[in-house]
């Protein structure tokens, strides 16, 4: 029997040509020429970027310097723990004059540990944020003093600074408020304008005040303020019937507008906690400048709990939105080695420790997706340099 040459073989011969050639185009490069060509979006772009490596591999082969022959700068909110920062720096200066006054006094890093370093002062945690990312060699700062919250939130824009906390600056015992007029409570915050800066440590404290009134997060209308520093502002304007932010700052504008402070963090003295953290890089080229820098907060914060009067004064000067700079360190008392060694685990007990307050924020954030996932705890905090000073100055 004859086979019969059907209608479709021509079309199969067709494809078999286009086969051989596709093959033979991929194999020799015509097919990648043609894509980068003609669709360059479909190629898969891959960025590099600092943090894909570890942050200390630029550092001296040979020994490791002492510490930067140019100024460390540390950024920081003025809260009333910054009292120390203030005391061992000499004062505070800005990014745009990071210089220090003529005639101003040398901080206790300058004269007890030679070293220059300078307090940076920012207006909004977010600011502090973008300097921290960027790093002192570009515009920034070494380190920054910022809640343990705002590492939490903050962390996976910060992947390429490879932050690490490395003590612990205080925690607020009353210095964030919460607070409202014409809402008599808690519970009837519901369905009530709450303003709050969502990139501060209060928004945190907001978020545990709802949860302490049984409260969802959608039984309050939300009102962003662009800084801390508005809260007040907001709830004399009328603009929220309750705000978040500080003390000194919102209960003198309830008080105008006969209204109170429903809840403060010293209610949870242990929620807003205020770290140092300090690049990656500066880290690892820098050891023994990480450890004059927590010798020296120590010392001041030891000086403020002694005599707050000269701290009081620098803060006072830095930040009068605080109120009575006095009552702001009360609210925010500088931390003690002891403080740092309950808070890091390192001896003694604390209600609440560091690796806890950290993956607790981490995981609140994610569930409210205001953050992807995170890292442990343990990779995030770096305490070699605070291990030496607590050996060196015993129990």
């Amino acid at each position: 029997m004859a086979l019969r040459r059907g209608p479709g073989l021509y079309p199969f011969l067709a494809l078999c040509v286009l086969g051989a050639l596709y093959l033979l185009a991929s194999r020799l490069g015509y097919l990648d020429r043609l894509q980068a060509r003609f669709f360059p979006a479909a190629k898969e772009a891959v960025r590099l970027s600092p943090g894909d490596f570890p942050a200390g591999v630029a550092a001296p082969v040979a020994d490791l310097a002492s510490v930067p022959l140019r100024p460390t700068l540390i950024g920081f909110t003025a809260r009333g723990s910054a009292a120390a920062l203030l005391l061992a720096t000499g004062g505070a200066s800005t990014l745009d004059n990071p210089e220090v006054p003529a005639g101003a006094a040398q901080g206790l890093l300058k004269t007890a540990y030679a070293m220059d370093a300078r307090a940076v002062v920012f207006a909004t945690d977010e600011e502090l944020r973008q300097a921290l990312a960027v790093g002192a060699e570009h515009g920034g700062v070494d380190m920054a003093a910022i809640s343990v919250d705002r590492l939490a939130a903050w962390l996976p824009s910060l992947r390429d600074a490879a932050p690490r906390t490395v003590m612990l600056l205080g925690r607020s015992r009353g210095q964030e408020a919460l607070a409202a007029v014409g809402v008599p409570d808690l519970a009837s915050l519901r369905g009530k304008r709450l303003g709050v800066y969502a990139s501060g440590s209060s928004y945190y404290f907001a978020l545990w005040v709802l949860s302490r009134a049984g409260l969802r997060m959608a039984d309050v209308r939300w009102v962003d303020l662009p800084s801390t520093l508005d809260a007040g502002r907001a709830l004399r304007e009328g603009r929220a019937d309750a705000v978040a932010g500080l003390w000194g700052d919102v209960e003198l504008a309830a008080r105008d507008r006969g209204g109170a402070v429903l809840a403060t963090t010293a209610d949870a003295p242990h929620l807003v906690a205020t770290v140092l953290v300090a690049r990656g890089d500066y880290a690892a080229r820098y050891p023994d400048a990480v450890r004059r820098v927590i010798r020296g907060l120590l010392d001041a914060g030891a000086s403020v709990q002694k005599d707050p009067g000269p701290g009081a004064r620098l803060l006072g000067e830095v930040a009068p939105y605080l109120g009575d700079p006095t009552e702001a360190i009360r609210s925010a008392p500088p931390a003690t080695l002891a403080d740092n060694r309950a808070f890091f685990g390192l001896s003694g007990e604390a209600p609440v420790t560091y690796d806890e307050l950290f993956q607790s924020a981490s995981a609140l954030y994610r569930k409210i997706r205001r953050t992807a996932a995170a890292p442990p705890a343990e990779d995030t905090r770096d305490l070699g340099a605070l291990k030496y000073v607590s050996e060196a100055r015993g129990p």
